[in-house]
């Protein structure tokens, strides 16, 4: 991301100025509250604007100002005792980002029998101020939905609250996320796969949903490049070939040094245009050139793909955009598909021909020559990978039947076995509600037959991601 479009969170408290002449100590008490949630928001992201305690309505213009002009990507309010929404509307309003309100009790409970003997009336009152954060939380809300402004809550405790920890954590991921995406490059290059319906899109839905920019690259661009790749720079890339890959003895040198050149034109390409992501195809028949260019393109979009470029077969653009939101939460993001089904073992075999996600990968990534690809047009080098055991997350962009699009989820698990070792990525998944009930719930969604896969299990922050970007979701398990 560019150093001016930054990630950046807003942080702001609110109170009252009226309180701290009557209540002394109890404005330095809830700072102090809001040292310890910017050190948490801290120890997520660094870049925190901290707009300070909004104690009226001249700070809270000011505040909205500053966000504007620091260009933050999320905000965070704490409700640290009871203030009036007049002071919070102008902080958020011309915004349009997403705003989560801390509801945050600075303890478990109060001490009842402790707070009842103060002696001082006033006194008991700045105490129980010092509790009253839930109070102005339904005012806010309820000015929120009057003027349109969508919002998330945190409700919970100020310390030692995992699951305020967890929900403020997985805030900031999906702000992220929806940040990186905003400003994400996607190019494509070549044509869509003739034939394969479910994989057409409308690129301007895709601005609507994500943002970012898509640039249409003609596949003749990389031949160009590939002409200008020195030896130096082939000998290069093939050492770094032998350390990313585990290059099969059957793997010709002609094939390695071709896939070397492209691999080499692929990052002149991507940094031509500044790219985040790519989605290609092209049958290349009829140029030579091309089609040289095409069949050797497999291992440097690998590379690409764990570099944090995601590369996504046969054009599919839906999925190249799964697959950036899933390396975006540092998951991975491999392209894959139904291969087949294992009633044996209750488990989906899923994989793809094309680029792998190298860095999610169980073991090294194998490099075998294949003759065809899937029966397709194409020849030269492919990669043979499993995903990391342990737990997954597939994620699929549907298109669905009013044009929109939604956000389809699945947990399961990446686990040991034998798998099909035809040179294309290939694992093994297990799935909480067994393998025909996945497929059934899945299917029954109408995805395209591509999704992406990561590791870990993310549906909780892809929830979180879909409510930001106002994008339905569902969870199949």
């Amino acid at each position: 991301m560019p150093e001016s479009t930054k990630f950046k969170i807003g942080f702001f408290g609110i109170g009252l100025d009226t309180y701290w002449p009557q209540f002394k100590g109890l404005k330095e008490r809830l700072e102090s509250y809001m040292d310890v949630v910017e050190a948490q928001l801290k120890s997520f992201h660094p870049l925190v604007i901290n707009a300070g305690l909004i104690d009226n309505a001249d700070k809270a213009f000011a505040a909205g100002a500053l966000f504007r002009q620091e260009d933050v990507s999320i905000v965070f309010l704490y409700t640290t005792t009871y203030a009036l929404s007049a002071m919070v509307l102008p902080v958020v309003q011309w915004l349009h980002v997403p705003v989560i309100i801390l509801n945050l009790s600075p303890e478990s409970a109060i001490d009842y029998k402790a707070f009842n003997r103060i002696p001082d009336r006033t006194k008991m009152t700045g105490e129980w101020l010092a509790y009253c954060g839930s109070c102005p939380v339904p005012e806010i809300a309820n000015v929120f939905h009057r003027t349109g402004i969508d919002f998330h809550q945190v409700t919970g405790m100020l310390l030692d609250d995992q699951h305020v920890k967890q929900e403020i954590k997985e805030w900031v991921q999906a702000a992220k996320v929806m940040a990186t995406m905003r400003y994400n490059r996607m190019g494509c290059m070549g044509h869509y796969y003739s034939g394969m319906l479910d994989i057409y899109t409308d690129l301007t839905r895709q601005y609507a949903c994500f943002g970012g920019h898509i640039e249409l690259l003609e596949v003749e661009e990389l031949v160009s490049l590939r002409k200008q790749v020195s030896e130096k720079q082939v000998k290069e890339r093939l050492e770094l070939f032998r350390e990313m890959f585990d290059i099969q003895s059957d793997c010709a040198y002609e094939d390695l040094s071709a896939a070397a050149t492209t691999s080499v034109a692929l990052d002149a390409l991507v940094d031509r245009y500044k790219l985040g992501s790519m989605a290609y195809y092209y049958k290349g028949t009829g140029s030579e050139e091309n089609e040289l260019a095409i069949s050797s393109i497999i291992l440097g979009n690998s590379l690409l793909t764990a570099g944090h470029v995601p590369v996504a077969g046969e054009y599919e653009i839906k999925n190249a955009q799964a697959m950036k939101i899933m390396d975006s939460f540092d998951a991975g993001g491999s392209f894959t598909e139904y291969y087949a089904m294992d009633f044996k073992d209750d488990v989906v075999l899923m994989g793809h021909d094309g680029p792998g996600h190298i860095a999610i990968a169980e073991g090294k990534t194998k490099v075998r020559p294949l003759q065809v690809y899937h029966g397709k047009v194409g020849r030269g080098l492919s990669v043979e990978m499993m995903v990391k055991n342990g737990p997954v997350t597939l994620l699929s962009i549907v298109e669905k039947r009013d044009g929109g699009l939604l956000l389809l989820v699945a947990e399961g698990a990446s686990v040991p076995g034998p798998i099909l070792e035809i040179g294309n990525t290939n694992s093994r998944y297990k799935f909480p509600i067994g393998a025909r009930n996945f497929v059934d719930g899945w299917n029954a969604n109408g995805p395209a037959h591509h999704c992406a896969v990561g590791v870990g299990h993310l549906a909780s922050q892809i929830k979180k991601l879909g409510a930001m970007l106002h994008m339905e979701v569902r969870q199949v398990c």
